[in-house]
């Protein structure tokens, strides 16, 4: 088994903006902060830590587009990830455990928000593991504000990749 770190692997998550007022709204890259991975020929293994995720930058027609919300509105956004959507204080590990590995696809058990499931996710020839999360599969209540006129799609996609 290898292990992996943050300065080793690279987490990022991806969410969509929907409603109303989605013009004024943008797609977020996320990248998770603290993660423990241990990979080997047929198994996979990680822990992220909920509380660690920070906003990279917003995305606009899926290419990322530095400066269009101030940086300084990255902390709100953290915070309400971290305490409202993912309630990071009562669940603050996110855990992953593979039943399944090929070179083609990763399956195992997702343990997110106290809620456990199956998750199945493809795995590219450049290395690149992509998993797509309904959040409400887990508990876990969309964000949204402004009376529902703004909010996160329910969708997010996750991926991961290893640093050589």
């Amino acid at each position: 088994m290898t292990r992996y770190d943050a300065s080793t692997a690279e987490v990022l998550v991806y969410t969509f903006k929907e409603g109303a007022l989605s013009a004024l709204a943008h797609d977020l890259k996320i990248q998770v902060t603290r993660v423990e991975l241990e990979v080997g020929d047929d198994s996979v293994t990680a822990v992220f830590d909920a509380s660690s995720l920070r906003v990279v930058c917003p995305r606009k027609d899926g290419r990322d587009h530095p400066g269009a919300v101030p940086a300084l509105v990255y902390g709100e956004i953290e915070k309400n990830i971290v305490k409202d959507v993912l309630a990071s204080a009562k669940f603050p590990q996110i855990r992953f455990a593979s039943t399944q590995v090929t070179p083609t696809l990763v399956v195992g058990q997702l343990t997110l928000h106290g809620v456990t499931r199956e998750v199945r996710c493809t795995r590219a020839a450049d290395g690149l593991v992509e998993a797509r999360l309904d959040q409400r599969d887990f508990k876990i209540k969309p964000y949204s504000a402004m009376f529902g006129t703004l909010k996160v799609k329910p969708e997010v996609v996750v991926t991961v990749r290893l640093k050589s």
